[in-house]
């Protein structure tokens, strides 16, 4: 097959990448608004960009058109926000967060996760995450209808027993995270790993 985007809907281009590019990791976003209320979402658009500083960003689309999402709205209205990594014990829960509820519901709540406060930042840590990072937003790009939310990492928050406190590498077996494929509700398992070497020149 050869396509050229110009030529396609934006629902066949977003069916393509989700299908083609994948696994993706998910963060589940929590933020607050001017009130205080808090908010969770999961984004699958998401990976880490950098590390000298530390730089995450994601993509949270819009609800309609011309109107973001609450996560979008609330960063940009706080300036802050933490990214919850998922592994397979809230992989339920983080789907459950997705649910269309209404403007300031907490969808933790919801989904029967917990929070608890951050340590520099206002929006709380999902309290079951493996793996928390408090970050400030370094800036919000718009790419025609895209939104990309990148953030720098101020604090970190990692579940005791998944990294060699010597190393920081991952000990076997004890971080199962797991990952989106395609669109809306298609995940799978990330335990079955491999290493690979250099063989040629």
């Amino acid at each position: 097959m050869q396509l050229d985007p110009q030529d396609l809907k934006s629902i066949e281009i977003y069916k393509i990448l989700t299908a083609l590019v994948s696994p993706r990791p998910i963060a589940l976003v929590t933020t607050v608004d001017r009130q205080g209320r808090i908010n969770a979402a999961p984004f699958s658009f998401f990976n880490a960009f950098g590390a000298n500083p530390p730089v995450l960003a994601f993509a949270p689309g819009d609800k309609e058109p011309g109107v973001p999402k609450d996560t979008a709205r609330n960063i940009r209205e706080t300036g802050q926000f933490v990214v919850n990594l998922v592994d397979e014990d809230i992989a339920q829960a983080m789907h459950d967060t997705s649910a269309p509820l209404s403007s300031g519901e907490n969808e933790l709540l919801f989904a029967g996760l917990s929070s608890v406060p951050s340590h520099l930042v206002k929006p709380p840590r999902v309290s079951e995450s493996p793996a928390s990072f408090e970050c400030d937003s370094w800036g919000i790009l718009e790419i025609g209808f895209n939104r990309i939310v990148i953030g720098v990492v101020k604090y970190m928050h990692i579940r005791d027993g998944l990294l060699d406190a010597q190393t920081f590498r991952m000990l076997d077996n004890e971080y199962k995270p797991i990952g989106r494929m395609q669109g809306p509700g298609v995940y799978c398992h990330s335990t079955e790993r491999f290493d690979l070497d250099i063989t040629g020149k």
